[in-house]
């Protein structure tokens, strides 16, 4: 290949550590750091004993090589000295760059449709990481794969923008993610109704009482919770149970449906005066539309009496919209 001025160097040169010749040897082990370290072959090395440059190669060398042991033509003897083992590497190779040699410049990795442009590779038993050191290089934080046994193969696509304060990376179950408000059960919206208004029930229709509440979620994802309570009056006849039916509905659907505890037989000595709480739970509001919450009661048999809200007494309904 042409240059354009001073052909470039390459290589990955060391210098060998330090060795003390023993008198009647001539094989000497190469290390740099005290790593054992094998040069591409005799041609790649300059080494220098008694202050004279050796002759690598060819006929009768001064030396030879074979993986980290260098072999002088003869033993060497005490006085002699081996000045320095130069390793010049492989001139088609660079080698292993020296710590801090390596620039950002050279770390542009370039990601194609098909590859990405950095892998971080498991060792065969534990899993790729990648560090995060701060700036004294003292500690850090790792990413780390999943387990090999999970069999993980996926993309994590972030938010084009950093967010709001006190929000939370959330995935769409593709990977995509994007910020969201912190939910975890925060009250959204908080409506109540109640009732006074006496019924004497003397059928075995369902009958609207005056607890009705509209109510619009504010988030179709929210969860309705409905809380309440009813106030019954139920007598058995002589012959005959007594027995009151209420429920909630949700618009016309029947959400939940209670009874009030069954008397027995015996008049006005056989009957039951209380509160009745009850509680609802919609999984998800489905949607922003108003609806109408509200409470029906009956009597389930003419021949007992029943009575909603007698003596006095009251009925309530609480709907409470949580933000999940």
């Amino acid at each position: 290949m042409s240059y354009i001025g001073a052909k470039p160097t390459i290589g990955n040169f060391q210098i060998c550590d330090a060795i003390s010749v023993v008198n009647g040897q001539a094989a000497y082990t190469m290390q740099v750091g005290s790593v054992n370290v094998i040069p591409q072959s005799s041609n790649h090395m300059i080494v220098s004993l008694n202050g004279v440059i050796q002759k690598p190669g060819g006929a009768n060398p001064s030396f030879t090589v074979s993986g980290a042991t260098i072999t002088f033509s003869s033993n060497l003897a005490t006085g002699d000295v081996i000045n320095f083992i130069q390793i010049l590497g492989d001139v088609l190779d660079l080698g292993v760059p020296s710590d801090a040699t390596v620039t950002n410049a050279k770390t542009n990795f370039v990601s194609t449709s098909s590859a990405a442009g950095l892998q971080i590779k498991g060792d065969g038993t534990t899993d790729g990481t990648l560090q995060l050191n701060c700036s004294q290089n003292s500690h850090g934080i790792k990413l780390k794969s999943p387990a090999h046994s999970a069999s993980a193969s996926y993309t994590l696509t972030f938010p084009t923008t950093d967010g709001n304060a006190n929000e939370f990376l959330q995935s769409n179950g593709s990977g995509v993610l994007t910020w969201a408000e912190a939910g975890g059960g925060k009250i959204a919206q908080y409506k109540h109704d109640y009732d006074s208004a006496s019924i004497g029930l003397s059928n075995t229709s369902w009958t609207d009482t005056n607890l009705s509440i509209a109510f619009t979620p504010t988030a179709s994802g929210n969860r309705i919770v409905l809380k309440g309570m009813v106030q019954v009056y139920v007598d058995g006849a002589p012959s005959y149970y007594g027995n009151m039916e209420y429920r909630v509905l949700n618009g016309s659907s029947v959400i939940m449906e209670g009874y009030s505890v069954y008397t027995g037989y015996g008049g006005t000595e056989a009957l039951f005066n209380g509160m009745l709480p009850f509680n609802v739970y919609e999984t998800t509001a489905g949607s922003t539309s108003e609806r109408t919450y509200k409470v029906q009661v009956r009597n389930t048999d003419t021949n007992s009496g029943a009575h909603y809200n007698q003596y006095s007494g009251y009925s309530a309904l609480e709907v409470w919209e949580i933000d999940y």
